[in-house]
């Protein structure tokens, strides 16, 4: 029933987007944009927490006029900062981290904007790879995991900082191309030629990159630091061919292969993969 529900909606949606492109075509290009980078789920409730961000230590601070929520579970001077995707918060990261923590590391787990308790309506990836810069220079981490679209915030951060003090990046089911995003929207919510073409040029206005050259295959390429791109072969969210991209193109990355992890891609065999690639000289 649910599913039937969102796809009227998306169908409705698409139906009035359509009809307003021929009438306001500003109008319909800034809600084609919104409904795209607002997310609906992932938020969370301040004393509502899950279990394990209260097993961390909080930390808000302020990244422009948003805040920055991010957690840390306090060990050493070596830091992993994590990185989550669409519609989720820093608890996705619980299964994980006991494998990140047997090293003895800090590890810092961070909101995205518009998602957790951090600040914001908007969702991006540029906007994402700020956030995650101004953690970086709050935490000064040497490791980077991201998964989904996080991981794909994590590739354009890199390309865009080059920090050079970072020396590993591990990414999880991410993403390559915002082209195969944005055509899954436009495809799900029915938009005519005229339709996509108006969000398309929004993108374009507000990032100076058309979706075409906003790519982890293109981004790659610029990225030296030693790396893992582990993608599931029944991921149904993401196609394993977008990690296959990066991973293509990225000199010093590793690609896994994983069977039966689907999108989350919770294993222990990975994650014991993760760990061994994290901590080894």
């Amino acid at each position: 029933m649910q599913k039937i529900k969102r796809f009227l909606l998306a169908k409705t949606l698409g139906f009035y987007l359509n009809t307003l492109g021929y009438f306001n075509p500003e109008k319909a290009s800034l809600m084609a944009y919104r409904i795209f980078s607002e997310p609906r789920d992932g938020r969370l409730i301040k004393d509502q927490l899950p279990e394990v961000l209260l097993s961390g230590e909080s930390q808000t601070f302020k990244y422009e006029n948003d805040d920055l929520q991010a957690y840390v579970w306090k060990g050493n001077d070596h830091i992993i900062l994590l990185v989550h995707g669409w519609e989720s918060n820093a608890s996705r990261w619980e299964k994980l981290l006991p494998y990140l923590q047997k090293s003895g590391s800090t590890i810092v787990a961070i909101d995205a904007p518009a998602h957790g308790l951090s600040g914001g309506k908007e969702f991006n990836v540029p906007r994402y790879s700020e956030f995650i810069e101004a953690a970086v220079q709050q935490f000064h981490p040497q490791v980077l995991i991201g998964h989904s679209i996080g991981g794909a915030a994590c590739v354009y951060y890199q390309y865009k900082y080059q920090n050079q003090k970072l020396e590993k990046m591990v990414l999880l089911g991410a993403p390559s191309d915002m082209k195969k995003l944005a055509s899954n929207y436009i495809e799900l919510l029915s938009l005519n030629a005229k339709t996509a073409a108006l969000f398309e040029n929004q993108f374009k206005e507000r990032f100076r990159f058309s979706l075409d050259e906003f790519s982890g295959q293109i981004f790659g390429k610029e990225i030296s630091l030693k790396g893992i791109i582990a993608h599931d072969l029944n991921d149904e969210v993401v196609a394993i061919e977008e990690g296959k991209k990066i991973a293509g193109s990225w000199k010093n990355a590793t690609f896994i292969e994983t069977n039966g992890l689907g999108h989350s891609m919770h294993g222990d065999d990975l994650y014991q993969k993760v760990a061994g690639f994290i901590f080894k000289d």
